[in-house]
Parts: C-alpha cells; sequence; structure tokens
C-alpha cells in the first residue's frame, strides 16, 4: 500500500532562503562577499521579471548582485568578452546568462552557455 504525503512547498523554500541567507553571512563574515552576476541581452518582458527576482532574491540573502543589461543587438562577441571578464573575476561567485537570447543568437546561444565557468554556472547548464 503506497501512502500520500503532502509537502508544504512554501515552507521548504522558506527554510532553503533561510538557509542560503545564513550561509551567505557566514560567508560575508569571513571576508567573503557573495555576488551573482546576471546578464540580461534584450528587453523580453518575462526575462525581466525573472532577473528582478533573483535580483531581489539576493537582496533578501544578503548576496551582492550585478545586473548587465545588454541591448537588443548586442554581438555574440561582446557576450562571449563579458562572460569571460566575469569568469575571471574573483569577486563573482555565480554567472547567470539569462535565456532565451534574442531570436537572431539562436545559433551561438549554447556556445555561449558553455563558456560560463561550470563553479560559476549557476543555472548547472555548462
Amino acid at each position: 500500500m503506497t501512502t500520500t504525503q503532502i509537502i508544504d512547498g512554501k515552507a521548504i523554500a522558506a527554510k532553503v532562503r533561510e538557509d542560503v541567507k545564513a550561509q551567505a553571512e557566514k560567508l560575508t563574515a569571513s571576508g567573503i562577499q557573495p555576488c551573482l552576476a546576471v546578464l540580461l541581452v534584450g528587453e523580453d518582458p518575462a526575462s525581466k521579471v525573472y532577473v528582478n527576482s533573483k535580483i531581489k532574491a539576493c537582496g533578501e540573502a544578503g548576496i551582492k548582485s550585478l545586473e548587465f543589461k545588454m541591448p537588443e543587438d548586442t554581438s555574440a562577441e561582446d557576450i562571449a568578452a563579458r562572460i569571460k571578464e566575469l569568469n575571471e573575476d574573483s569577486a563573482v561567485h555565480g554567472v547567470l546568462l539569462q535565456l532565451p537570447l534574442p531570436a537572431r543568437l539562436k545559433d551561438v546561444q549554447e556556445d555561449l552557455v558553455q563558456m560560463i565557468a561550470p563553479e560559476k554556472d549557476v543555472d548547472g547548464l555548462s
């Protein structure tokens, strides 16, 4: 016989956020300011909402966030250069390239994602 267990997703999410905040506070107290860099290319409304929610969550958790808004016509080379810069920046601990990229970058989107250093890839896509 199988039993069903109802879980409280809101309570679990609140606990996870609480744990993340405590860990961020410990890191900050030890001299390491956790930092997430977010690249947003273009003006996709859903992407803007998602990025804003991540930035808000970072603030609530005591994590510094950097937002790099790039125009719709930003070249793949310029995006790649920014990713490389963030990979090399020891003050940045996580990098998020907001997807989807504009349609004209569809053919290079995966290449750009794979450029993110695995240890900094907060989406776990590289």
